[in-house]
């Protein structure tokens, strides 16, 4: 495919909240014992975002959950799929049974900076129906996806860092199962690949869950 690494390379200016985050990060390592558990809060204090990938059932969705939750007393959830059949339907209303009533769930395909609250904390479910959505209206065009998706992410960025939001944005690792059988959908392995890797690196914690364990990778 053509060049993605100018995507790579679009970089934000940081706020002084996340050059903050950044700073107290790097000197955990060089703090006294009595420090460490204070400063250790503090960082937590400052993510703004939490990047969470894995396979198929590997314990995603309920440790996102379990982060939003720990966060605020009022997560909100926000929906990015669209309901293509009655399985489908099923199991998202069997997510909506796992969150109690301090959930409230936003539904937006593909504009997602447009709609997080201030101050809040948003589980974003997932990366992969989302692109799925671009996927499809460009007529699975890679390169055009792309670019409308990297570009949404950091306008998503720009959005958390203005309202004082934390987000906790979900994805798959296609690549990691079967081989897929069509070229569809092995171009659209490549373009989660390529988007992942993008949205990884934005982050501020990347965390990668293997039969419900999670594995930090930063």
């Amino acid at each position: 495919m053509a060049n993605v690494g100018y995507y790579f390379n679009n970089k934000n200016s940081l706020s002084l909240k996340k050059l903050l985050f950044t700073f107290l990060k790097k000197s955990l390592q060089s703090l006294p014992l009595n420090l460490f558990h204070y400063y250790s809060l503090l960082i937590l204090s400052l993510i703004m975002m939490y990047y969470i990938s894995g396979g198929e059932r590997s314990g995603k969705s309920s440790y996102a959950q379990q982060v939003a939750e720990s966060l605020s007393n009022n997560p909100y959830y926000l929906a990015t799929s669209r309901i293509w059949d009655a399985d489908f339907k099923k199991r998202v209303d069997r997510h909506i049974s796992e969150r109690d009533e301090r959930w409230t769930t936003i539904e937006e395909e593909k504009n997602i900076s447009q709609v997080i609250p201030k101050n809040a904390t948003v589980v974003i479910d997932c990366v992969t129906l989302w692109l799925t959505n671009f996927y499809l209206d460009t007529n699975n065009d890679i390169e055009k996806s792309l670019h409308l998706a990297t570009q949404e992410i950091d306008k998503l960025l720009d959005t958390i860092a203005q309202k004082n939001a934390t987000i906790i944005i979900i994805s798959n690792e296609i690549g990691m199962g079967l081989h897929a059988d069509t070229k569809i959908g092995r171009k659209f392995t490549e373009l989660q690949g390529w988007t992942n890797q993008y949205i990884a690196k934005k982050a501020d914690k990347a965390i990668f869950m293997v039969s419900g364990l999670p594995l930090i990778l930063k």
